[in-house]
């Protein structure tokens, strides 16, 4: 997305203004973005972990509510050794408006 600084309290707002309408038509699941400010781990189909974001996957997503990187690492290896494949994780970021 390429907006100025000037210009993102606008699009906040107008795309805040989006998510209030789905929720009042009953379509909204969830959303956000992800916290770029947070550094993305792959870890491998056996479980290790290596500091470079994952290419090339498919096969969907899980999210899941931990209290701390440490879980979310422990969860991810898991999810990783359990379906063979590599697992990126990443922040989930929240919006205080969804």
């Amino acid at each position: 997305m390429d907006v100025t600084a000037e210009e993102l309290p606008a699009v906040e707002a107008s795309s805040h203004a989006v998510v209030r309408e789905a929720k009042a038509a009953g379509v909204w699941v969830f959303g956000g973005g992800i916290d770029e400010s947070v550094p993305p781990v792959t870890v491998a189909g056996d479980g290790t972990v290596a500091d470079t974001a994952a290419t090339g996957l498919d096969g969907g997503f899980t999210v899941l509510e931990v209290p701390d990187r440490a879980a979310a690492l422990d969860w991810a290896a898991k999810f990783a050794v359990g379906c063979h494949c590599p697992q990126e994780l990443r922040v989930f970021g929240f919006d205080p408006e969804s």
